[in-house]
């Protein structure tokens, strides 16, 4: 708005953002705010007063301020010869009473589908949509969507012809996604005794591309607020789905999502084990033999060295045929945190799997010319702290080793 050449009335501006209200709602404190400028407060930086009152805003129901409005748009319609655009009439909310007769209809299994793609519209309104289809109840009649139609899928690992078929979970993982739930939402969903997790579980097994996606989505995001006792509980065929879902590389936000979520869960109970027993350390390796992006990278060798802190995890890396050289080259190649966590894996190794064979291996794939060539650059303390103790450790077979160039051999730390 041009409004260089008119003085705004103080009372038409939001006092968050100090700009024109276009769409002014009172709180419960009684304080006008612009309604996308109270709803980014309350719900994405979390805070729940007043940012005027300094009071806890005890409704997050907002309630247009029609009155306020209306003057608003009279100022604009007569300054406009000044440039001030006339704000229009913004779109009424969905409320929580529209959500709760959309949830009563798809009690009836011939609207079913009709409800679920309108939920899916709403899923994607603003924030406060979200939230008011989350406290109508919304969260429970989706996960039981997708726990119904998980059930089905069992009915297709012995038919192939129903795998075709689009089915309602696959909008109801679309809206649980985009619903970007509370903590509280997100903990109702994996305090269900884990048979939401086991749905997902089977969805990542046999659904489409997308479902088994937004599967992957949904599951990072529940286990960052997930209880210990229910991390400790997933059981093995959760790995084997995570880890096909990494292997088939489905898009680079679901493969990050993935890495993420094993990079949560697996430092608990004996899930290292289940996630090496269900060939993740195979993946990783093939993934980071074509990955180009820093992040990915970062995520897989973190990952990895979760592993090898197993000796099941380490055995797997030495048994793929290109394991120790994926990790080595990726030294000083990626970034600062890739060198430190691929020096950690080759310390692991070095440390508790080092056979004569497995040194002789490491030498001859160059992984002591590039520990020497570590304590000759700036790559960070740490790194090179790892790097002069692996070196140490197999001084007496690399130190005077025709494998390392004559230029290194005066950084091998004595």
């Amino acid at each position: 708005m041009e409004n260089n050449e008119v003085e705004v009335p103080p009372y038409f501006l939001c006092p968050i953002s100090l700009e024109i209200m276009r769409d002014p709602v009172i709180v419960s404190t009684g304080i006008t705010y612009d309604r996308e400028s109270i709803e980014t407060w309350l719900y994405t930086s979390k805070n729940s007063l007043c940012p005027v009152a300094k009071q806890p805003i005890s409704d997050v129901d907002l309630t247009p301020n029609h009155t306020l409005r209306r003057l608003i748009q009279s100022w604009c319609t007569l300054n406009s010869s000044h440039g001030i655009e006339r704000i229009p009439t913004p779109r009424a909310p969905i409320s929580k009473a529209q959500i709760t007769k959309i949830l009563r209809d798809t009690e009836k299994p011939q609207l079913q589908q009709k409800c679920l793609r309108r939920l899916r519209s709403i899923a994607l309104y603003n924030t406060s949509a979200k939230r008011c289809m989350e406290a109508a109840g919304a969260v429970e009649f989706l996960a039981s969507v997708i726990n119904t139609s998980s059930q089905v899928q069992l009915s297709a690992l012995e038919d192939e012809s129903l795998l075709d078929i689009k089915k309602p979970s696959d909008d109801a993982l679309f809206i649980l996604y985009h619903l970007q739930l509370s903590e509280p939402g997100l903990k109702s969903l994996v305090a269900k005794d884990g048979e939401f997790t086991e749905s997902l579980t089977r969805i990542m097994q046999r659904g489409s591309y997308e479902s088994r996606a937004y599967a992957v989505l949904l599951l990072k995001l529940m286990f960052e607020v997930a209880e210990p006792i229910q991390i400790i509980t997933l059981r093995r065929e959760f790995f084997t789905e995570v880890a096909q879902v990494l292997h088939d590389q489905i898009s680079q936000q679901a493969t990050k999502a993935t890495l993420k979520l094993l990079i949560n869960v697996c430092p608990w109970g004996r899930n290292r084990i289940k996630a090496v027993e269900s060939g993740a350390v195979s993946v990783l390796v093939e993934l980071l033999l074509d990955c180009s992006d820093r992040r990915t990278c970062e995520l897989i060798l973190m990952l990895l060295e979760m592993l090898c802190q197993c000796a099941e995890g380490r055995s797997e890396l030495l048994r793929h045929g290109v394991g120790i050289a994926v990790v080595s080259k990726r030294i000083l190649r990626v970034s600062q945190v890739a060198s430190e966590r691929a020096v950690r894996i080759l310390l692991s190794v070095s440390k508790f799997s080092a056979t004569p064979s497995v040194v002789q291996e490491m030498l001859q794939l160059g992984v002591a010319t590039k520990l020497c060539l570590v304590l000759q650059v700036d790559c960070g303390r740490k790194i090179k702290e790892k790097a002069i103790e692996i070196l140490k450790l197999h001084a007496r077979v690399w130190k005077h080793s025709p494998c390392i160039p004559s230029n290194f051999l005066s950084s091998y730390p004595s």
